[in-house]
């Protein structure tokens, strides 16, 4: 167990919304729980009842009722959840049309802009009526192609209101990227901005768009969102639309919500791509609003007084897990740009400015903080900071007293672990559980979380295989362009058939805190012992003198031997004396099983577009393997310092 950090009040658990919904299950099934772990055992073995109560605590908004919450709970995949309800999930989002804000967007350098409930349902009945002229209906796919702005939240919303399908990329990727998503799943219409803002400098978009038609005849409309210039020259592009020309200019509109079965795509999501073409993950739009309400409102706290900020691009899930917290009323904190610009502290600012009471992240951002020397609550006032939210890796056990030592003391530090596969989390935070150091909260309600060792059984208090032994509303209802449900079958049930294989390392202990060491394929193994390349990155992380670092195994000698490379922080160098102080840091606070056999400076570290290292291709490159899609990566070049690396032939 790691350190103690923090633990709420009695009257901050017993105003949680997580009390009251446990509160409901007492009264309705006759319970008495008074302690989570009761009622997350609850949650996972009485499927149709949780489900049940969570709908109506959600109030879920259906045209139709449902007529059984599961067909058959022993089906995975392919669960049937809810038939017969007929919904919409834009219907869910707008249910509020009042005067409070529901999205506050602020770029570089720019003024910021907010935008209330009702003026947010004007815009998406307007931009609604307009792509039902051009032809989008039920099942068409939608793709937007945009910074994270409201516009972006309009086109998704008006475009699901129709029961079109939307999936979004972020304008940093390249035309390679795009085309192995969108070349996929071929959209219909396309939203865009004439450029974006990155360090103060506007980047032109419109270039790449042109790339993409080229490659793209499926595309019959392009609408452009001016953005780094108020009347960009879009003459070039062909379809093209100014948004605001596009948007109908009718004002006092009601929406005419499509409703649609529980099951109906609502995202394509994809996976990062890094082994081949991304896949592409259908999520239905009850399963995926259900899920995100339950996250929202249960384990993150969401009420309608809160302004909630996660940052992120469009080309990332939590862009869509954001959006969800529309459905609780909250105002969304919307930010384009780099987070370090003008200064480090540019969140922060936001922060203080905009009064953010709940603040998401990636551990990345954390470190980069600490690497920066950023002390966030001795600049800025964060007195109304609930909750800072941390995914995207493990967050080491620095980066977890750093936020209590120099942000704020009395605040829920929830690290959440899900992935794009299922749109959510299947382990997150929990207003009523103390914050151990180094430790996610809890497995999420609903979510039958287990570790299971070499032999396919659960182990508590050891590390071992993710996985989900019990369906859940969240998972994708399939991949697209994959009839026979091979390749869906073959990414989560191939090792444990029956049984969802997350692809994680991670250690439940007793108390049901979960740590997660890492992808477990990239788990490394030398002398035939499992270790999550995270327990080596939390070591590295506390040392001042390194900037990042990236961990793989090297088959050598019949065996793997691990090999660290690191970045060093600006002025420093790895010297023999830095080598052993790296070691001897690692042997002391994991194991000597985890000391690297080479040490390696390299001038940068490969991440995906996504902001994931990618161990995996680096493991291939040292190999001499062709990593087969570089242009999944933010930075491919860089995978040219790893190779013929002369000390890896030593």
């Amino acid at each position: 167990m790691g350190k103690l950090l923090w633990e709420p009040s009695e009257e901050r658990i017993k105003n949680s919304n997580m009390y009251r919904f446990m509160g409901i299950v007492n009264e309705k099934y006759g319970k008495n729980f008074s302690k989570y772990d009761e009622l997350y055992e609850w949650s996972v073995n009485s499927i149709s009842d949780f489900w049940a109560t969570m709908w109506d605590f959600a109030e879920i908004k259906a045209s139709q009722p449902y007529e059984k919450v599961i067909e058959d709970e022993k089906q995975m995949p392919g669960a049937k959840w809810f038939p017969g309800a007929r919904l919409n999930f834009a219907e869910n989002l707008l249910r509020y049309r009042d005067d409070k804000i529901a999205l506050i967007f602020k770029g570089e350098d720019h003024e910021t802009v907010k935008i209330t409930y009702t003026e947010l349902y004007d815009q998406v009945a307007r931009c609604a009526k307009s792509l039902k002229e051009v032809g989008v209906k039920v099942g068409d796919r939608v793709a937007g192609f945009v910074p994270n702005m409201p516009e972006a939240t309009v086109a998704m919303l008006a475009a699901t209101s129709l029961g079109a399908t939307w999936s979004s990329c972020s304008p940093d990727f390249g035309l390679k990227g795009v085309m192995d998503r969108f070349g996929q799943t071929k959209p219909k219409i396309l939203f865009t901005a004439n450029g974006y803002w990155f360090k103060g400098k506007g980047i032109d978009s419109l270039a790449r768009i042109n790339e993409i038609l080229g490659n793209l005849s499926c595309i019959e409309k392009v609408v452009v969102i001016p953005y780094t210039e108020t009347d960009p020259d879009i003459s070039s592009v062909e379809n093209a639309v100014n948004y605001h020309d596009f948007i109908s200019g009718q004002t006092d509109l009601e929406i005419e919500f499509e409703q649609l079965p529980f099951n109906h795509p609502l995202y394509i999501m994809y996976t990062s791509g890094t082994t081949g073409l991304p896949k592409c993950m259908v999520q239905s739009i009850g399963g995926i609003l259900i899920n995100q309400m339950k996250e929202h409102l249960l384990h993150t706290d969401l009420k309608r007084d809160d302004t909630i900020f996660y940052f992120t691009t469009c080309g990332w899930m939590m862009w869509n897990w954001l959006q969800c917290g529309l459905s609780a009323g909250a105002a969304l904190m919307l930010f384009d740009g780099n987070p370090f610009h003008p200064d480090p502290g540019a969140l922060w600012k936001m922060t203080e400015d905009e009064g953010v009471t709940i603040f998401g992240t990636s551990a990345g951002y954390i470190t980069a903080l600490i690497n920066a020397g950023v002390k966030p609550g001795v600049e800025y006032d964060l007195s109304k900071v609930k909750a800072i939210l941390s995914t995207g890796s493990p967050l080491s056990e620095e980066g977890f007293e750093y936020v209590y030592r120099e942000i704020k003391e009395d605040i829920q530090l929830s690290s959440i672990s899900g992935g794009s596969d299922i749109n959510g989390c299947f382990a997150l935070g929990n207003p009523m559980l103390p914050v151990y150091s180094g430790e996610l909260q809890c497995r999420g309600l609903g979510m039958k979380i287990a570790s299971y060792d070499e032999n396919g059984k659960p182990a508590l208090n050891n590390q071992g295989e993710l996985v989900c032994a019990a369906p859940s509303p969240p998972m994708p209802i399939y991949f697209w362009n994959d009839p026979e449900n091979v390749r869906y079958l073959d990414a989560y049930f191939r090792d444990y058939p029956g049984i969802w294989k997350h692809g994680d390392f991670v250690e439940i202990n007793d108390h049901g805190g979960l740590v997660i060491y890492g992808r477990s394929d990239a788990t490394l193994n030398p002398g035939g012992v499992r270790i999550g390349t995270a327990e080596i990155y939390r070591q590295v992380e506390m040392l001042e003198e390194v900037e990042d670092s990236l961990v793989v195994g090297q088959n050598w000698d019949n065996d793997v031997r691990v090999i660290l490379f690191v970045k060093m922080a600006e002025g420093m160098e790895l010297s023999e004396d830095l080598v052993n102080v790296i070691k001897a840091t690692i042997r002391s606070n994991a194991s000597p099983r985890h000391v690297p056999a080479k040490i390696i400076a390299v001038p940068a570290i490969p991440y995906t577009l996504n902001m994931k290292k990618v161990e995996l291709a680096v493991k291939k490159v040292i190999e001499g393997k062709e990593v087969l899609n570089k242009d999944a990566l933010l930075n491919p070049d860089v995978l040219d310092f790893y190779t013929d690396i002369p000390e890896l032939k030593e």
